[in-house]
Order: C-alpha cells, then structure tokens, then sequence
C-alpha cells in the first residue's frame, strides 16, 4: 500500500490520513505527543522530532513524506528528504520559516507586500521603524502563529518595549496596513507541475485565531481571482513546489496594487478546512495526491460554504445535537483535550446559494454560543 510518512500529528495530519484512506494511501506520523489526533486515523511514531531512530521509522516504506506544521526543525526536514521525497521541500520550509526572507521573496517576485524591514538589534529599530512608518508590527522572525510574536508599535518611544516583549532576538518591522479584509488563496501544484486553485476566501479572526471562514468570499471578481492565483504560481514555480500552498492577503479596494501578501504557509491550511465537504477534491486529498505523485483532483467548490473554528470547547451536546441536524452542516471533533483558545474542531457549512449559507451560519454562531465574528454573513 501507498504509504506517506507525516511530521506532526495534529488535527491536519489526522484530517490528510482521512483524505488519503478515501483514494488507497495511508499515512504515517511523527509527533512527541502520544494523543495526537492523527493517531486516530493512522500509525503514530511518538518521539522527538531529532530523533534518528524514530524518522528512520518514519521513512521506511515510504514513497513519500511531509508535513502539517510550517515549523518542522531542519535537522529533521533534512534527515527525511535524504531518504524519500519530501513535500513541498526544504526551500519552501526554509522560507516560510523565516519572515525577512518569506518577504524578501515576495519583493523578488514582484509580488506586493506591506512595506517592511528586518532589525537585528535594538539600535536598528528606529531606522528601521523611520523606513517603514508608524504604525508598525513588530514580529519575530521565527515560530510566530495565531497572532502570537506580534507587538504594535505606534510611537517611536514604543520601540525598546517591542525589543523586550518579543525577546531581544532579530524581529521584523512591517507596515500597519488598512486593510478592508482579509483573504487567502489555497493553490496545489503536482509533482507533474500541474496546478488547481481554490476560490478566494475571506477569513475573520478572534484573538488573533482564525474564527470564520467564507467561500468562496463574497463580491470578488475574476480579475482579483485571477491576480490571487498569479501571486500564487509565482511562489510555486519560484520554490519548484509540490502540494499545498496557502498565500494570505490583505485585500485593499481601491489601492494598487488592491492585494498585499501578509505570509505563507507551506502546507494544508485552516482557512482550507471547508473544501472537505465544499469542494469536488479537498485540499487534503489533492495534498496526498501531490505526494505521491497522483493527477490532481478539482479544486471547484460545491456551493457557497463557511466554516466555523471551535475554540476551547465544544458546544453542549443539545446544541451540538441541533447544529447536526440542520441541513448541509458538518461538524469535526479534534478528540483534543479542552483549553481557552485551543483549536478543538470546526463546523462546516455547504448550501445551495449565498443567503442560504448565511442563514445556515447565523444559526450555528447562535447555537455554539459565539458572536459574529465579522460583517459576513
């Protein structure tokens, strides 16, 4: 049997090996956590990450390997590709890895992005802060998700405390953008160099964790569609990608350019999770296919769809019990322990037609008990 071995088990490892099962592959994981979800769904190696023994385990049979998380450590990203094919591949990580260089792709690329500096120490934040403007973000350079290693700066005289609340350690200056939405662009390219493209969608964010997704997103033309997928396809050839690649962006009407590119994500992504029922090939599924070396599936949608992350916790049951039962709702369980902003599942909606989505969607925030996160539906 086809086998593609997995860093990381979380719940996007046990939602590929889900997608895999359905088209004859299975999936194989690393994690140091023994109640990883994808244990659930396929064999599950618990060890550290730079552990020789486990990733030689990992990639023994196997045709293929890859990753669900961005932040695999090099030594391990190494140690696979040098024993089976590993996906996307060790420049695409390396990039996404780092921010000064994920943007300063961007800008080789001609792809727009928020003006932006790097800062090394804290003698280079002022210059730094004089070239980008205020307001700034300051970021980490590294292992920075869901909003966390971001600080704003508003005042120079905010820039020592931006030094210190992210750690003393090399930071990226980036300009504040007024933004209208934010949205992201989900493209696949096969080992073949085929590629498929996902409608744009728009996400809204709580915290800083991405809490509702809409798809395709509302009012946007073929010609922005088509300026997303451009922005896209100039990473994948750039990196010589194969499988998922998410670009989010920040989306300006009015300006040109009207897309910047916030970052990326070399892997199956959140603001993705809709097209399991959503779309004619999920992104998991054309994920594997990439893998292994399979025709890539459509990325069409199905209908207007959205999605729902739970955080936290679960809706009670009664509630859980009347969101099943509405028609075209889904809802996934993570089996993960219950933690404030934790990522515990999510709900899916697929509807015929845009206000039947947005109705279907009002009822499911009302039941889960959460506030509209944004102006649709």
């Amino acid at each position: 049997m086809t086998t593609v071995g997995v860093l990381g088990g979380g719940q996007l490892g046990m939602m590929l090996a889900q997608a895999a099962t359905g088209i004859g592959v299975r999936c194989r994981f690393l994690d140091p956590n023994h109640a990883s979800p994808a244990g659930r769904e396929g064999e599950l190696i618990v060890a550290d990450y730079d552990d020789p023994e486990a990733l030689a385990r990992l990639c023994a049979g196997a045709d293929a390997a890859t990753c669900e998380f961005e932040n695999v450590p090099a030594s391990a990203a190494s140690f696979v590709s040098q024993r089976v094919r590993f996906v996307p591949g060790a420049a695409a990580l390396e990039t996404a890895q780092e921010r000064y260089r994920e943007n300063a792709l961007f800008a080789d690329l001609g792809v727009p992005t928020p003006a932006f500096a790097p800062v090394d120490d804290l003698s280079e934040m002022v210059p730094a802060l004089e070239r980008v403007g205020l307001p700034a973000v300051c970021k980490t350079r590294r292992m920075g998700y869901d909003g966390k290693g971001q600080f704003i700066v508003r005042d120079m005289r905010d820039a020592p405390k931006a030094w210190t609340a992210l750690g003393q350690r090399p930071l990226l200056f980036e300009q504040l953008v007024e933004f209208q939405r934010e949205l992201s662009i989900i493209a696949v390219r096969g080992a073949d160099g085929s590629e498929a493209f996902y409608p744009l969608v728009e996400n809204h964010h709580e915290g800083g964790i991405l809490r509702l997704t809409i798809a395709p997103a509302p009012g946007v033309s073929a010609e922005l569609q088509a300026e997303a997928e451009g922005i896209a396809r100039r990473v994948l050839e750039a990196l010589g990608y194969i499988g998922v690649l998410t670009v989010e962006l920040f989306h300006c009407p009015g300006a040109e350019p009207e897309l910047l590119a916030n970052e990326m994500a070399p892997r199956v992504h959140n603001s993705g999770h809709w097209t399991i029922e959503g779309a004619e090939c999920s992104q998991f599924e054309n994920h594997i296919r990439a893998c292994v070396g399979m025709d890539l599936g459509p990325a069409r949608p199905k209908g207007p769809s959205a999605m729902i992350n739970i955080l936290g916790a679960m809706p009670p049951e009664p509630a859980l019990r009347e969101i099943g039962s509405l028609d075209g709702v889904f809802v996934h369980s993570y089996g993960k322990a219950e933690r404030p902003g934790r990522k515990i599942g999510h709900i899916t909606v697929v509807a015929g037609d845009e206000a039947s989505r947005d109705e279907t969607t009002r009822r499911v925030l009302d039941l889960s008990g959460i506030a509209d996160p944004g102006a649709h539906p």
